[in-house]
């Protein structure tokens, strides 16, 4: 697992001490969050700026100034704003900076390519398309070939796109999380050369706080079965940190056998292995989920 690719999540205007500290430009608190998260050894540093319709292009600027003044961590650039999303690949001075994201919606996806071909910037291509969510596999598929011939046309090969195949949280609808999985399965064939990568705590959503690890660690270890190259982690997250480091190798083998179908005598495991296996049952929709899963 040492090649994963981990994007900090952290650096967000949703933040109750970021989004204020963006706004008003004081730079200490977003300064502090970018060595906090390089300290925790991300690949990337997302920049969260949200819709930010109103004078984006130039918080961005400010935003990327400031964090490469403290930090060489690469930066990926988060936000629905094009004008944003081009004033902050201006300001970029140390590494590219990667496009987060652009979708297949008519509105954005030709402005994303030609700012990703302008830049020669990598970009995660977001399976959204102007009907909303992928209902499948196979819808995701489709739009990953659509994706790929538009980016070729405008000259970015698949080598440049990371794609997002979409998480959704368990608690809403286990369809799609098994929709997800099935569709990196299915990935590598569609689209050689692409890279992949998920919002991962997505899938937790609206689950307690002390028990989305559980899910989110579980989740991704399912989803690097089949090639998972990068996610969108919390950074500070030890435990998640720890299975990228490979520290934990007998539950990731533990959960991939699961997945190829070996029936699990759960009395068997330790505490740890227990919970992690009960996740995986629910995640692959083999046990219906509530919030006491890991007690049943």
């Amino acid at each position: 697992m040492g090649n994963f690719i981990r994007i900090g999540e952290n650096l967000n205007v949703m933040s109750k001490i970021l989004g204020p500290a963006m706004k008003e430009r004081n730079p200490a608190p977003i300064q502090d969050m970018a060595k906090k998260e390089t300290e925790k050894g991300v690949d990337y540093i997302d920049v969260n700026i949200g819709p930010a319709r109103k004078g984006g292009d130039e918080m961005m600027a400010w935003l990327v100034k400031v964090i490469q003044d403290v930090t060489d961590t690469p930066l990926a650039l988060d936000t629905t704003n094009m004008e944003a999303m081009e004033a902050g690949l201006k300001a970029c001075k140390k590494g590219k900076a990667l496009i987060n994201s652009i979708s297949l919606q008519t509105s954005r996806i030709e402005a994303g390519l030609k700012l990703a071909a302008k830049y020669e910037a990598d970009c995660i291509a977001l399976l959204w398309s102007d009907q909303g969510m992928p209902r499948d596999a196979n819808e995701r598929a489709m739009h990953i070939v659509d994706f790929m011939a538009k980016a070729a046309e405008i000259g970015v090969p698949n080598e440049k796109l990371w794609v997002d195949p979409i998480v959704s949280p368990i608690s809403v609808e286990i369809n799609q999380v098994k929709a997800c999985v099935e569709f990196m399965s299915m990935l590598k064939d569609i689209a050689p050369g692409a890279k992949s990568t998920c919002g991962l705590s997505n899938i937790s959503n609206g689950v307690q706080d002390n028990l989305r690890p559980w899910l989110n660690i579980t989740y991704l270890i399912m989803l690097m079965k089949h090639g998972l190259y990068s996610a969108i982690v919390d950074s500070f997250d030890e435990t998640l940190n720890d299975f990228i480091n490979g520290k934990k190798d007998n539950i990731v083998r533990l959960i991939h056998r699961m997945m190829d179908g070996e029936k699990v005598d759960i009395n068997s495991l330790s505490a740890e292995e227990a919970k992690y296996a009960k996740s995986v049952r629910v995640l692959a929709g083999e046990s219906l989920f509530s919030n006491s899963w890991l007690d049943i």
